[in-house]
């Protein structure tokens, strides 16, 4: 009898060293090669030897810490990226003995800038022991945990799967290593979309009047709910709130969920701002594009280009101007289909204003729908200008193409805005407590603090129906 030549997704895993979910992965982008027999994937074991040929040279192996612990506070940090939340605990006082991070261009910034720190890869491969040993802790020793699970599961832009996601089951896994480390506090960053995700996601094509209602695991703010409430199981308290980054000192509007959970009764109050929109409540002013990029050398700018094509409408644009400053022939000219969608479409032709903070950076300046385009200059901002304005030191590594480094700090949380997580942890462990001014707008958006939030939630499950349209409105700030 033949024996099968083909490999399960299990058997590649256990030959790779890396969980399932993460060989599904590769097999959609294409990183192994693979086919799919109706939902099941299925690889030459040819294919699995050629991965690991190409990546073992590149992949940074994992590693112990070769630190010696320096500051009292210490803090292991998961979903690593290009490390700017983790920079941000550090310049707050706070000392990261270990990264985790599965992406090969990530692993290789981190070994570039912090030779010395733990590394480990996929976090659904190891086991809190696992972690602590390679960290050189005792449970008991771990202050901080801290991460940005990836948000796609849960971005407004996505197909929002919530934990049927493979994304969503890594972010249980997190959940479940802070119950079983038990750090005395343990931080979250997410999209804005984690706020209305369901647990369980129902497409909309089965929804409405002639299908059964939603279930509470469909409703929006399924998925949330069910963190809190296990992180609560496990004796923790919880804050979080959406915050605008741009409010504490960092020179862009990036909004984002940010949780802080303490292993006590005592909640870590919401983050203090540093500054405000017009310099209400005392705060400096926003700071602005031009006091973060200005000084940078131009003949120094690595950057992708735009499409000849598009370039046309830019020379038409000035700074602060987008789609809807040009003519309307050729608005339509521009945008194609897209003109008749729906929505602002803000995203398109878009050039940043010098004396603005600069819109949310991506992972890639040059999309059609994701446009951003230096004030000045015909071209996308810079690696160099994407660091200033994320905050990284100028001396600061990314490793890749340039796409990758992109992707690396468009992605990351900006540093700034890490050092106030570190700052708020740092005073509550002090009992130095500060609250922020009374009915400081902390984003665009009402009722996303943590109070004002499961009041909503508590009422749409309570009467066991969806929360009609958004359950999040929007504050004229």
């Amino acid at each position: 009898m033949k024996s099968n030549p083909y490999l399960s997704t299990k058997e590649a895993a256990l030959r790779i060293g890396i969980s399932e979910q993460r060989v599904r992965t590769l097999l959609r982008s294409g990183d192994i090669k693979g086919q799919q027999v109706g939902k099941v994937w299925v690889l030459e074991p040819e294919a699995v030897e050629n991965y690991l040929n190409r990546t073992k040279e590149n992949y940074p192996v994992d590693r112990t810490t070769k630190e010696n612990h320096h500051q009292a506070v210490k803090a292991i940090s998961f979903f690593s990226g290009a490390m700017g939340l983790d920079l941000g605990l550090e310049k707050a006082g706070i000392e990261i003995l270990l990264a985790c991070e599965v992406d090969k261009y990530c692993r290789q910034t981190i070994v570039a800038n912090k030779p010395d720190i733990a590394l480990l890869g996929d976090i659904a491969s190891y086991s809190a022991q696992d972690i602590l040993d390679h960290a050189n802790l005792a449970k008991e020793d771990v202050d901080i945990m801290l991460g940005g699970p990836p948000c796609q599961a849960f971005s407004t832009a996505g197909a929002r799967r919530g934990f049927k996601d493979e994304r969503g089951n890594i972010f249980l896994k997190y959940i479940e290593l802070i119950l079983q480390i038990r750090p005395k506090y343990a931080v979250i960053e997410n999209v804005r979309g984690l706020l209305s995700a369901p647990l369980l996601h129902r497409p909309h094509s089965e929804r409405g009047k002639d299908n059964a209602p939603l279930s509470s695991e469909e409703m929006p703010g399924g998925a949330l709910k069910y963190i809190v409430d296990e992180l609560r199981k496990g004796g923790y308290s919880i804050s979080f709130n959406l915050y605008n980054t741009a409010n504490y000192g960092v020179p862009q509007i990036r909004e984002r969920v940010v949780m802080i959970c303490h292993r006590g009764k005592d909640k870590v109050p919401y983050l203090c701002p540093t500054h405000s929109e017009m310099g209400d409540f005392g705060f400096d002013r926003w700071r602005t594009l031009r006091q973060s990029i200005t000084d940078l050398d131009q003949s120094d700018a690595e950057y992708i280009e735009f499409p000849e094509g598009r370039l046309k409408y830019y020379r038409m644009l000035k700074e602060g101007q987008y789609w809807k400053h040009l003519p309307e022939e050729l608005q339509k000219e521009a945008l194609g289909k897209s003109y008749y969608s729906g929505g602002g479409k803000t995203g398109f032709l878009r050039r940043l204003s010098w004396d603005r903070p600069s819109c949310t950076l991506v992972t890639s300046p040059a999309m059609p729908a994701t446009d951003i385009c230096h004030p000045e200059y015909l071209r996308p901002l810079s690696i160099q200008e994407y660091k200033r304005i994320q905050q990284f030191p100028d001396s600061w590594v990314v490793c890749g193409s340039l796409m990758a480094q992109y992707r690396q700090i468009g992605n990351a949380v900006p540093v700034g805005f890490g050092e106030a997580i570190g700052k708020a942890i740092l005073a509550h462990m002090s009992d130095k407590i500060e609250h922020p001014p009374l009915n400081f707008p902390f984003s665009r958006y009402k009722g996303n603090d943590d109070v004002s939030w499961e009041a909503k939630i508590t009422k749409s499950l309570e009467e066991e129906k969806p929360v009609q349209g958004s359950p999040f409105t929007v504050c004229a700030v």
